[in-house]
């Protein structure tokens, strides 16, 4: 057979030799136990040159990747929670600005599946954007007034206005792109890509998750542990999140009176009985727990120095903004981010809440601007200056927009409900075609009328960026081969370079 979801590459080999001696274990302990500890001895020892790598804390990736050139090494992912409006921020519509406050037509409506706070409604009148869009760059893509800083990177950056999902609500809408489906329990993509690639550096996880929040706290929206979760890979490839309040990891600082001499002992120590339980009973989780002592132990080192911003120049920080000094903030997590990337982090997974205006559009939209297009379009200013955004993809975007209609009131609506039949993305950096828009919508923002884009297809192009075949990176579970993609998605070749 020649389907890639059948006969495509299996696992890596250390991974292959964990799950083989996890089947043939049973027997083999009672070989140890008959025949005396020189051949446990022996086992031993070979078991722990194997997972060498992985006892240093270290990240390798599959022998067969990548399938192809990579334009980018690495990714950060700007995530919106919330669903940002792309009526009011990336797509111009002047049509709706003419008809505001008119119904928007059946014909253009026609069973678009809405969420259920607005799927009964009897009358959508039109809102158009609620601030002027301008031409920004050479290229002249129009953008918000609400986006200057986005709108100074506007010849960077790849609009894509044709996005679209079947999600209606946050949590699947997240997992779906998070993870390809809109059920927890599967890999999420930068498990993916520690997995596929391994990291680059042994002294800070190879995939990393920071979250924040709008200031007034305003969007309710929770960010799940299976948004950045590992699923049914081995758990050393789950996302690590740094906190946003206090030390960045807790209890990475060593208790008073224990050296850092003290500590390389007692790891040194609890290593050589986690290989020997590992050779006893084959659990390839110890392997993530050895691997965890192991980083944590580097990261008590390398933390510290890459929260401290007082080697930035004044200008980079200024670039930032004044919340860059403000821990837990998007703006000092965008400048946390472009460090972890210069010292090889891989995937960088930054998740903002407080998009969600259902009811508060015209107030909070603009603040939630204010609080993260001046920090994201920094991020690749940065990362350009420094020559690294030719081989780091960057995207920003959500699970879904917003409707074109108004909510609440059909007199005096307040805000926009959950949209994901068309909504807009934008990206930056490694083999993305810089200031272009791709895809377009309707008059009313509705329809996609050229080049959908649907979650599936973005995912298959991220990683077709990175050197990934999507049809390729699979891992067999429960019987049957997963990848990130499922069966689905196809590489959006218009917004590559």
């Amino acid at each position: 057979m020649n389907d890639p979801r059948i006969d495509g590459p299996r696992i890596g080999p250390d991974l292959a030799a964990a799950l083989n001696d996890n089947r043939v274990r049973v027997c083999r302990r009672r070989l140890f136990g008959s025949a005396g500890l020189g051949i446990g001895g022996v086992a031993l020892a070979a078991i722990m040159a194997r997972e060498g790598a992985a006892a240093s804390g270290a990240t390798v990736g599959l022998p067969d990747l990548p399938h192809h050139p990579a334009k980018a090494k690495r990714v950060v992912m700007l995530w919106q929670g919330g669903g940002p409006s792309h009526v009011d921020l990336f797509d111009p519509k002047p049509v709706m600005r003419e008809r505001a406050g008119q119904d928007i037509p059946e014909s253009v409506r026609g069973t678009t599946r809405l969420s259920t706070m607005s799927s009964g409604y009897a009358k959508w009148p039109i809102q158009p954007a609620i601030k002027p869009f301008r031409r920004f760059g050479n290229s002249g893509i129009e953008l918000s007034e609400m986006l200057p800083n986005v709108g100074g990177i506007a010849d960077e950056i790849c609009v894509v206005r044709s996005m679209h999902t079947e999600a209606v609500n946050h949590a699947p809408g997240v997992t779906l792109f998070m993870t390809g489906a809109q059920v927890p329990g599967r890999p999420s993509m930068g498990a993916w890509l520690t997995y596929g690639l391994g990291c680059e550096t042994d002294e800070l996880p190879a995939f990393v998750v920071m979250t924040s929040s709008d200031k007034g706290k305003t969007c309710g929206q929770l960010f799940f542990d299976y948004y950045w979760g590992s699923g049914f890979l081995p758990s050393r490839f789950q996302g690590v999140r740094f906190r946003n309040s206090g030390d960045p990891v807790p209890y990475l600082a060593n208790p008073p009176g224990v050296s850092r001499a003290a500590r390389r002992a007692l790891l040194d120590d609890v290593a050589a009985m986690n290989a020997a339980h590992r050779a006893d009973y084959g659990d390839p989780e110890i392997d993530t727990r050895i691997a965890q002592y192991e980083m944590a132990f580097r990261m008590q080192a390398s933390v510290p120095e890459l929260t401290d911003f007082s080697s930035e120049p004044q200008r980079v920080l200024d670039r930032y903004g004044p919340d860059v000094h403000v821990k837990g903030s998007f703006a000092s997590n965008c400048l946390i981010a472009r460090r972890m990337l210069e010292r090889g982090t891989r995937f960088v997974q930054l998740m903002h809440a407080g998009w969600d205006q259902h009811n508060n559009l015209f107030t909070q939209l603009e603040e939630q601007c204010r609080d993260t297009e001046g920090p994201s379009a920094a991020l690749v200013l940065d990362l350009k200056e420094r020559g690294l955004l030719d081989d780091t993809l960057v995207a920003w975007g959500g699970e879904f927009g917003r409707t074109p209609f108004g909510q609440g009131d059909p007199a005096n609506p307040k805000g926009r409900d959950h949209f994901g039949r068309a909504y807009s993305w934008w990206l930056a950096g490694g083999g993305v075609r810089g200031g272009h828009v791709h895809g377009a919508t309707d008059d009313f923002a509705w329809n996609i009328t050229a080049d959908p884009v649907h979650v599936h297809d973005m995912q298959a192009t991220m990683l077709h960026l990175l050197g990934i075949d999507h049809t390729r990176l699979v891992f067999r579970y429960q019987g049957r081969q997963f990848r990130l993609t499922d069966i689905h998605g196809h590489v959006v070749k218009g917004i590559l370079t």
